[in-house]
């Protein structure tokens, strides 16, 4: 139980937070990566708040033994640059752009009634939907395979 509240804070802190800082809005994050048109660079500090936070409060959290709420950390080992990761990155970076949402502030403005961020959540959970099915797939396959 004190996982799911402390979930739902976070999430919470993380909308509000979307929210003032206008990452909510299309049309601002779109200006924001119209680095050749009439760029906006306000999100900048959005970026350099959250990376100073990161910064700052990762190496004072890391040090503890274990998480307040869990059992150990959930720290991402690789550190290789594969081509999955590079295309999977065009894919997201494209998707941002020409929606103008990112998945989180995306999911929020869900709550906007805006036809626009309903379309790109729904786009987008059809999208990872796919995705799923079309890995779980290639995992019958290649098991399938390797039976013979």
């Amino acid at each position: 139980m004190k996982i799911a509240v402390s979930s739902f804070i976070s999430g919470l802190l993380f909308a509000i937070g979307l929210g003032i800082a206008g990452m909510l809005n299309a049309n601002k994050v779109i200006g924001f990566l119209d680095i050749g048109g009439h760029w906006d660079p306000s999100l900048t500090f959005v970026i350099a708040g959250a990376i100073a936070v990161h910064f700052v409060f990762y190496r004072y959290i890391i040090r503890r033994r274990s998480p307040i709420f869990g059992k150990h950390f959930h720290i991402p080992t690789r550190r290789d640059v594969t081509p999955r990761l590079l295309i999977d990155s065009t894919i997201f970076g494209i998707g941002w752009g020409l929606g103008g949402y990112c998945p989180g502030p995306g999911i929020v403005a869900i709550t906007s009634g805006a036809l626009p961020a309903i379309v790109f959540s729904s786009s987008m959970f059809l999208g990872m939907s796919g995705f799923q099915w079309l890995e779980r797939l290639h995992v019958l396959r290649r098991d399938g395979a390797e039976r013979c």
